[in-house]
């Protein structure tokens, strides 16, 4: 079995990510061309271009190249741009064409995605909930339909956006996720009094169906969507890009979960008044929220290319495989994907207890936990915009320590306000803030230090063992909760907090920032 080096042209022992002064392989025979992407040829390329074969391999916009009589020059002259504070970090990123229209389809397919959930959740309630029973039942299997090809299919995706142009699979996920969406008023028009089964409608069935086929499509797109980022910016850049990115998520979740329902009735209201008789408002909102994100990526240029290359039969598990061992061989990536698990797992748990918060708080209803979200969200764009403005003059190492640091102590302090909104929206909105300061230098992390090639995959694990940790805690948290209490599940959660930041800050300290 070949090593990673063997396999990658590395040199045996070799920890870099690429060398381009490593030996180039002879070109494939031109009798048999296929076409497959640049970005996973296995052996650094004779006609790279200067972005790609610079001694950072940046496969972001090519920069100006040093001049002979003083190379440093050109070096200093392209760090300067993110190495002091300010919104122009921001601003640089925004400027840049490629950035500008990804990050626009990513505002409308964040959307999309959450009045979506909304929407299913209304027509459940208006076409399949009998009179006078709970819904909990069909929302759950909504949710399962959701969650199921997050968890089965992230990894794999990740390995087929390794071998597909990321332009593409941007554009037709959420083509596709658009056109099923507006596929919904006639689907439940044609299955209307039909069963599936005794007790089960078709219609019902349709609604899961749909529910899955879309969260199919979301697993090639957030894969394809973290791997454009690095081929459209320079490394520079990509923290600013990432706290955007974690700042517009954080955004869309507080505004597509609170504002959702008067958005749907606000179009279903306004296509009432120009076609009467027709209930498809919500459905051509959500539609078309996918649509325009499809249509804004379709202007995309990221800097790859199609090349001929000899045919080979797609191996899958042996790719996935490549993925992991490369996770088990760079500590860095390691540690970064240990930690971003870890949160997903952090605020999963904090949705659950945010629940029972609520029940026991004079202040609130146990329906209005969203309350507490909205502090952890607002936490977090807080705590992204932060690491963005301030730029990469703190190292990623300093920012887990006081990320961890802020984490630790918010999570130890809700052990002892769990029946006291003020305090606890304090403290929730600091722990969103820490989540922050360590999510964002990470995945920026995981974006630099990974191959071009090896993106879809690792960023695919990402995805795989993201959905995972989410949906375990949903699980679990709510019975250990019952069994031992606020209290002791906010200082359980405290120490594997701090046990996952000491170890990534441990291992940051052996690297350079």
């Amino acid at each position: 079995m070949m090593t990673l080096e063997q396999r990658w042209g590395w040199p045996e022992g070799g920890a870099g990510i690429c060398h381009p002064s490593s030996p180039l392989q002879n070109p494939p025979p031109a009798s048999t061309p296929t076409w497959g992407l640049k970005s996973e040829a296995l052996s650094p390329e004779p006609t790279a271009s200067p972005a790609l074969s610079s001694p950072e391999c940046s496969p972001g916009d090519p920069l100006p190249e040093p001049s002979p009589e003083d190379p440093e020059k050109g070096q200093k002259k392209e760090d300067q741009g993110l190495s002091e504070p300010g919104l122009r970090n921001f601003v640089a990123v925004l400027r840049r064409r490629n950035f500008l229209l990804l990050w626009m389809g990513q505002v409308c397919s964040q959307l999309a995605d959450k009045v979506l959930l909304v929407l299913l959740i209304g027509l459940v309630a208006r076409e399949f909930q009998p009179e006078g029973a709970s819904i909990s039942g069909q929302v759950s299997a909504i949710m399962l339909a959701f969650t199921l090809p997050a968890m089965l299919l992230g990894s794999l995706a990740g390995v087929f956006v390794d071998r597909w142009l990321k332009k593409g699979v941007l554009v037709l996920s959420n083509v596709g996720r658009g056109i099923l969406v507006l596929l919904l008023p006639p689907l439940l028009w044609l299955t209307a009094g039909r069963d599936l089964w005794p007790g089960i409608p078709l219609g019902f069935a349709g609604l899961l169906l749909v529910s899955f086929a879309v969260s199919v499509l979301t697993q090639f797109f957030a894969p394809a969507e973290q791997a454009t980022l690095p081929l459209i910016l320079p490394k520079r850049e990509l923290l600013a890009a990432n706290s955007l990115y974690t700042t517009t998520m954080m955004a869309s979740l507080i505004v597509g979960f609170a504002v959702g329902e008067p958005l749907l009735t606000l179009a279903d209201r306004w296509v009432r008044h120009w076609l009467p008789g027709w209930e498809v408002g919500p459905e051509l909102l959500v539609g078309g929220a996918y649509l325009l994100a499809g249509s804004l990526l379709l202007l995309l240029q990221p800097h790859e290319k199609l090349e001929p290359r000899r045919w080979e039969v797609p191996h899958l598990w042996e790719d996935l495989r490549l993925g992991l061992h490369y996770v088990g061989q760079v500590p860095l990536i390691r540690a970064a994907l240990v930690q971003v698990v870890v949160l997903y797992s952090l605020f999963a748990a904090l949705a659950v207890l945010a629940v029972r918060m609520a029940e026991v708080m004079a202040e609130l209803k146990p329906d209005q936990f969203g309350v507490l979200l909205a502090a952890a969200g607002l936490g977090m764009g807080i705590g992204a915009f932060w690491v963005g403005h301030t730029g990469r003059r703190v190292s990623r190492r300093a920012w887990v320590g006081l990320g961890s640091l802020l984490l630790c102590g918010a999570l130890a302090a809700l052990s002892w306000t769990t029946h006291w909104l003020l305090p606890s929206l304090g403290w929730i909105a600091l722990l969103g803030c820490g989540g922050a300061l360590v999510a964002v230098p990470m995945q920026t992390l995981i974006q630099e230090e990974t191959p071009d090639h090896l993106r879809g995959k690792i960023f695919g694990l990402q995805n795989n063992a993201a959905n995972i940790a989410l949906s375990l805690p949903l699980v679990f948290t709510g019975l250990a909760e019952a069994c031992f209490g606020l209290p002791w599940m906010f200082v359980a959660l405290a120490v594997l907090t701090g046990l996952a930041g000491l170890y990534t800050w441990s291992l940051l300290g052996r690297e350079a920032p």
